[in-house]
């Protein structure tokens, strides 16, 4: 059984011209079953001045796909879902090419949700794990 709400629009996430995300280069490339898939670029947007991928863009990208994990399990008319806490252990570095990120929750509560973030290099060899904790928050009334 599928975790997502419907459909799960990669376009739609992918579209969205006026963030961080698009200005790091992080593009949402597959939903699984029970994962969110992504990539970014290791280019001058997300190193660090020592020439290897910035910890913080590993973080961006593992929250992004938390987030978006997130936001597509819930039904998006009631809810959205926004960080509420999130960790990383940098394993490896990694100067050129992408990295690839795959987000599985590992609890989907009603309030709050738990993502597991793998971030592998171009070889498949981890570069970064992160726990991202999600709050689930009712949209408010349009009255």
């Amino acid at each position: 059984m599928s975790i997502w709400f419907g459909e799960p629009s990669l376009e739609w996430a992918n579209a969205r011209d006026d963030t961080m995300i698009r200005a790091i280069g992080i593009e949402i490339t597959e939903a699984t079953e029970h994962s969110l898939k992504g990539r970014m670029p290791v280019d001058h947007r997300t190193r660090q001045p020592g020439g290897v991928l910035h910890g913080g863009a590993s973080v961006a990208l593992a929250e992004t796909l938390a987030s978006w994990g997130a936001t597509l399990t819930v039904d998006a008319s009631k809810f959205y879902c926004v960080g509420m806490e999130i960790n990383a252990n940098h394993v490896r570095p990694v100067a050129e090419g992408w990295v690839y990120g795959e987000a599985t929750p590992l609890t989907r509560g009603r309030t709050t949700q738990v993502w597991d973030i793998r971030i592998t290099d171009a070889a498949g060899k981890l570069v970064c794990v992160s726990r991202c904790t999600m709050a689930v928050l009712a949209k408010p009334s349009e009255y």
